[in-house]
Order: C-alpha cells, then sequence, then structure tokens
C-alpha cells in the first residue's frame, strides 16, 4: 500500500510547472503538476498512453486541433503519440498517471522546454 497527499510541499513557480512524483505502483507512476498561472507545457507526445486529471484550477488543454477548458475534476486520456499541450489559466494542480513503462525524464525535458 502506497499513499500520497496532492497539496503536500505544493509550490508553484511562476516561470515554469513544477512536478513530483507521488509514488509508483507495479503498473503506473503518479504525478503531481503543479501549474502557475499562465504556465505551459508547450505541445508534446508520449510513447504510451496517459490519464491526465485536474485535481485543481482551470486549464487549456490542446489536442486534436482544438483546445479543451478542463477544470477542477475533469479527466481526459490520451492514446499513445497524440500531440497535446497544457496552459494554466490559474493556478492548477494537474495529476498525471504514466504507465510504469514510460520515463520520468520525458515530462522533465517537457517541463524545461
Amino acid at each position: 500500500m502506497k499513499t500520497a497527499n496532492l497539496y503536500t510541499d505544493l509550490e508553484f513557480n511562476e516561470k515554469r510547472p513544477l512536478i513530483n512524483v507521488l509514488f509508483e505502483t507495479p503498473f503506473t507512476k503518479e504525478i503531481r503538476i503543479a501549474m502557475h498561472s499562465g504556465t505551459e507545457m508547450k505541445k508534446h507526445k508520449t510513447s504510451f498512453p496517459i490519464v491526465v486529471e485536474i485535481v485543481d484550477g482551470t486549464i487549456d488543454f490542446g489536442v486534436n486541433n482544438e483546445i479543451l477548458n478542463l477544470k477542477k475534476g475533469s479527466l481526459i486520456s490520451l492514446n499513445s503519440n497524440v500531440p497535446h499541450d497544457l496552459n494554466a489559466l490559474e493556478n492548477s494542480i494537474v495529476k498525471l498517471t504514466l504507465t510504469k513503462n514510460d520515463e520520468m525524464s520525458r515530462v522533465e525535458k517537457v517541463i524545461e522546454g
């Protein structure tokens, strides 16, 4: 059994999203992304399916040539190789679920631009 709290040691950075691995299970990696209002994650894609949950705040989520306005409580799943981007409209907490095979370094590269 593993536990985590999305609000523990929560920080926002005005220049870029901050990521923390909450924990790993035998099949997933659970990650918190803290996005200050106005920060973004530029268009990127993954080699594995993902699930994104908006825990708090509002995100413009660009996918399939449209922008989805995702608010607190929204969930979206994407298959592999689907380009997408995120723009925080307010301070937001995003929970990202990766498959165990996906690399955390890939997410860090997206954050760094």
